[in-house]
């Protein structure tokens, strides 16, 4: 007897699961929970008479969309009661993904934080249609609305997210470097060259979750953001150390303290200065900053 042999729900599923993962993940901003909404899928998945499927990917995206929605709805209840910003979980990625110029921006903490503005069936109809190309009739499908009433949901996700993305998409090249500069002079303590590298409206956003110190509203402008840093490396009071990293297909830094995690640095960068900062500092999302997460929008 063979013991390789699968069967075809389970080939189906596991050759769409990467996939599945990366839509339940972009839309929770969580892996533990993107894991567990792919377990209910799975349930479901092998009920299914596969005689009767005519598209199993798109099948299998409306199942995951589904149960993402129900855990989406939940989450939002308990990022209402979070303590201080919340910020999605960091991932480190493959290669590819940065290589992606439309995944890595789509998966960025700076435009993950955005849709966290949406309501759960706008982030829904805006994931599906933007990040994965999923046709407004599947779309429609997975949300239990009409084909129009998705279109609607998507133009006005699209309007609302648009109005608070970056106005332009700098290549991974631009990014590294801005990343370098700023890496550069964070790690002499040149506060001169820091404020050269961040724009003057610049955001910082850290996410604790009331376990870790941070800033419990964003940190607005160049002047206090360097001196919210300064402050809070003066009050840890140990060695600072920071390695470059690749986090959602982009840039980012992974900062130690005194050889330990202490947080992930994620950038936001236009016209080669940083105008967005978001620190997760929480240790239950620091979990996936040390091995790869596979991603992808096919």
């Amino acid at each position: 007897m063979n013991d390789h042999v699968t069967d075809p729900a389970t080939e189906a599923f596991v050759a769409h699961r990467d996939l599945l993962f990366t839509v339940a993940y972009e839309m929770l901003g969580s892996a533990a929970d993107a894991e567990d909404v792919l377990q209910e899928a799975w349930l479901r998945w092998v009920k299914v008479d596969l005689a009767q499927v005519r598209d199993q990917r798109a099948y299998l995206v409306r199942i995951t969309t589904r149960q993402a929605l129900n855990r989406l709805r939940t989450l939002k209840r308990r990022k209402e009661a979070y303590v201080g910003p919340w910020l999605p979980e960091p991932l480190l990625t493959t290669p590819d993904v940065a290589e992606d110029v439309e995944l890595s921006e789509n998966l960025s903490l700076a435009l993950m934080f955005v849709l966290e503005t949406l309501s759960p069936t706008e982030r829904a109809v805006f994931v599906l249609r933007e990040v994965f190309d999923i046709g407004y009739d599947d779309i429609a499908a997975a949300i239990d609305k009409s084909p129009a009433a998705a279109r609607q949901i998507a133009h006005r996700a699209r309007r609302h997210v648009d109005a608070r993305r970056p106005r332009t998409v700098v290549s991974p090249e631009e990014a590294r470097a801005a990343l370098r500069s700023f890496q550069r002079a964070l790690v002499t303590g040149d506060l001169q060259g820091l404020l050269d590298v961040l724009a003057p409206d610049v955001v910082f956003v850290s996410d604790g979750g009331g376990l870790k110190l941070a800033a419990l509203r964003p940190v607005v402008g160049a002047d206090k953001v360097l001196r919210y840093m300064a402050g809070s490396v003066a009050k840890a009071g140990g060695a600072f150390t920071s390695e470059s990293t690749t986090v959602n297909g982009n840039p980012g830094l992974v900062l130690r303290l005194d050889g330990v995690i202490d947080g992930v640095l994620a950038f936001r960068v236009e016209n080669a200065r940083v105008t967005g900062l978001y620190y997760v500092r929480n240790p239950e999302k620091l979990t996936r900053v040390e091995s790869e997460t596979p991603l992808t929008s096919r």
